[in-house]
């Protein structure tokens, strides 16, 4: 008897997506016991929209998940991390696979303590056979982690340490310009409060002696905005 796996797509590169969908027709036919029904979407709003219409109304057995999404409209949702994030908390069973461009340390352990996901994989690493491998391991033997994110795995990060929402979300607001006087307004925090944190993020990021310039085009660097 086939076992029917609802999965969503969440990527803004067609040629990816098509990617997923072939390796999951190729798990598909190599089994009798497994069918995918495959659903997509290419941005935050569409991706948060069917992970809450799913968690209300059915379920979802796998996510694939493309970090570098715009933020949603209202600018709740700043990337694909938020996603995840949301999608742990609404369905906690459902298995995550991230899939990015970052190959930066900071990067990659603050994405695994974020959304701990079950499969995480660097694009540069993507075959078809590594997709198809991903797939199977997620599903029946989680975690799968691709060839690059097991070698950044593998070297000590001098600081250890995880961006909340509230830094991410700084540094988003930072980064397209807006006024230190109007942060508070934005932001759960006096202006104080904003500036220990500047001061904090550019401590992580080695630029504290830096402007916020400076500040803003590592944290790009590394994936955070």
């Amino acid at each position: 008897m086939r076992r029917n796996y609802k999965v969503l797509l969440i990527d803004d590169h067609p040629l990816i997506t098509g990617a997923y969908k072939s390796a999951l027709q190729f798990v598909s036919d190599e089994s009798e016991e497994i069918n995918f029904y495959i659903d997509t979407a290419d941005n935050c709003d569409d991706g948060y929209e069917k992970i809450k219409d799913a968690s209300e109304n059915s379920h979802l057995d796998l996510i694939f998940l493309d970090l570098r999404l715009p933020p949603s409209k209202d600018n709740k949702i700043l990337s694909g991390e938020d996603l995840g994030i949301i999608a742990n908390k609404l369905m906690p069973d459902t298995k995550v696979i991230i899939s990015t461009t970052f190959n930066d340390n900071y990067r990659i352990h603050s994405i695994l303590k974020s959304v701990n996901p079950d499969g995480f994989l660097i694009k540069n690493d993507i075959t078809p056979e590594e997709i198809v491998t991903a797939i199977k391991n997620v599903l029946f033997d989680p975690p799968y982690y691709s060839k690059s994110v097991l070698r950044l795995l593998r070297n000590e990060v001098s600081n250890d340490f995880l961006l909340d929402k509230i830094d991410r979300r700084l540094l988003y607001e930072l980064s397209i310009g807006t006024k230190m006087k109007d942060l508070p307004d934005i932001l759960p925090l006096s202006i104080a409060g904003i500036e220990k944190r500047k001061r904090h993020l550019k401590e992580v990021f080695d630029v504290s002696k830096s402007s916020d310039k400076d500040l803003i085009l590592i944290a790009k660097e590394k994936g955070f905005i």
